[in-house]
């Protein structure tokens, strides 16, 4: 691999990453044990990519049946929110999207949302297949089973994508402590992101109550 290659692999650059939101519904609500702390992990996400002008894109899976994104994340500064019934996000709206922003595609996306094995899944094959570099954010990320979940992370990691946290996203963005939205974003970093149970057996609603 070049150096080149790994610099552009490594290190995100706001002005050619896409955050990439993928279907994190109202309806989805009971049936994902741990979406509750997802939804936590994405608005620390989604308000730093705010302040460092990071775009968003948001899909929601045939909406009419399963609702609108939840009403938790304040996705109102989206250049899109794009219903679909494709299990992969890469659907004509979503691609003429980044056309319209990067005048092509973006160099890397940053992936989160539900269900892992299936919708992220497929969203980052094509990603890849498209030629770009695809961090996927786990602890914003859950399927109805962990093991579902973990099982697609590490196929997903066997392809390319890299592996990463919402803290290190942020960070990775930020890259000097003198950057100039630094102040704004610390008090998002100063809560520890909550715990998606990563590589833990699926914690069922039974075993909750």
């Amino acid at each position: 691999m070049s150096k080149r290659l790994i610099q552009s692999l490594y290190r995100l650059k706001p002005t050619k990453t896409l955050f990439m939101l993928c279907d994190v519904q109202e309806k989805f609500k009971p049936a994902i044990p741990l979406l509750g702390a997802v939804i936590e992990n994405s608005n620390k996400l989604i308000e730093a990519g705010k302040l460092l002008n990071v775009p968003l894109v948001v899909t929601e899976q045939y909406p009419e049946r399963l609702g609108s994104t939840v009403h938790e994340l304040d996705v109102k500064h989206a250049c899109g929110i794009v219903p679909k019934t494709r299990f992969s996000m890469i659907v004509p709206e979503v691609t003429n999207i980044m056309n319209d922003i990067f005048s092509d595609k973006p160099e890397t996306a940053v992936l989160f949302g539900i269900e892992t094995h299936v919708c992220i899944e497929q969203t980052a094959f094509d990603l890849i297949n498209n030629s770009i570099n695809v961090w996927l954010v786990a602890d914003c990320c859950a399927s109805r089973l962990n093991q579902d979940r973990d099982l697609a992370l590490a196929r997903l990691r066997g392809i390319g994508c890299i592996i990463a946290s919402t803290e290190s996203v942020i960070f990775n963005l930020l890259s000097d402590k003198n950057h100039k939205s630094f102040k704004q974003i610390a008090p998002l970093l100063k809560k520890v992101s909550a715990d998606v149970k990563l590589w833990l057996p699926t914690t069922s609603v039974k075993d909750k109550e």
